[in-house]
C-alpha cells in the first residue's frame, strides 16, 4: 500500500504553494535547462546570487537555498545521474537524491515538499525506472518519518504522470 502522503500531480513545480520544491539541478547550481531553468527563472537573480558560494553540488547529494520570488519557502537543490546504461550506480545515485533531499526537508522543519522527476530530461533516466525509484525511496524514507505531511511527484507533462501512475498502481499490487 502506497503511503497516502505520496500524491502524483500534472503541472508546474514552480506555482506550488508549499514549504519546498525539489530542483534537478546540475552539478554547478548555476541554473541550466529544463526545471532547473524554470525555477531559476521563477526565483528570481537571488536564487543565483545564493548559489554561487554553495560550491556546487556532488552528483546524489543535496543542498538548500530559500525560495525567493518562488511560492515556495525553500528550493532545495540534488543533482541527479546521467543515464549510462544503468551499471554505474545510476539507481542508489538517484535514491540518493531523494533521501538527502527529503532528510535536508526534515532538518528544515518542512511538511510539504515537491519533486519534478528527476534525472529523467536531459540527463536521459528511463522514466519508468526513475518513477519506480522515486516513489520507492520516498515511501520507505516516509514509513520512519513523522514531521513531513506531503510529498508531491510533479510531473510536466502527460507520458510522465501516466508513467508515474502505472508504476504506483504495480507498486500497490505487488
Amino acid at each position: 500500500m502506497l503511503d497516502p502522503r505520496i500524491r502524483i500531480v500534472q503541472g508546474d513545480i514552480t506555482q506550488l504553494q508549499i514549504d519546498a520544491i525539489v530542483n534537478a539541478a546540475n552539478r554547478s547550481l548555476l541554473g541550466g535547462g529544463g526545471v532547473d531553468g524554470a525555477i531559476h527563472r521563477a526565483a528570481g537573480p537571488e536564487l543565483l546570487k545564493a548559489c554561487r558560494p554553495l560550491g556546487g553540488c556532488a552528483t546524489g547529494q543535496a543542498k538548500i537555498t530559500p525560495g525567493f520570488r518562488l511560492p515556495a519557502d525553500y528550493v532545495i537543490h540534488t543533482v541527479g545521474p546521467v543515464w549510462s546504461g544503468g551499471r554505474k550506480g545510476e539507481a542508489e545515485l538517484l535514491a540518493s537524491c531523494y533521501r538527502q533531499s527529503l532528510a535536508l526537508a526534515r532538518e528544515h522543519g518542512v511538511k510539504t515538499i515537491a519533486f519534478p522527476a528527476i534525472s529523467t530530461g536531459v540527463y536521459g533516466y528511463p522514466l519508468d525506472q526513475a518513477a519506480r525509484i522515486a516513489l520507492q525511496t520516498v515511501q520507505t524514507f516516509l514509513q520512519s518519518e513523522a514531521q513531513i505531511e506531503t510529498v508531491f511527484l510533479v510531473c510536466f507533462g502527460q507520458r510522465a504522470y501516466e508513467t508515474y501512475r502505472q508504476v504506483s498502481r504495480e507498486l500497490e499490487t505487488s
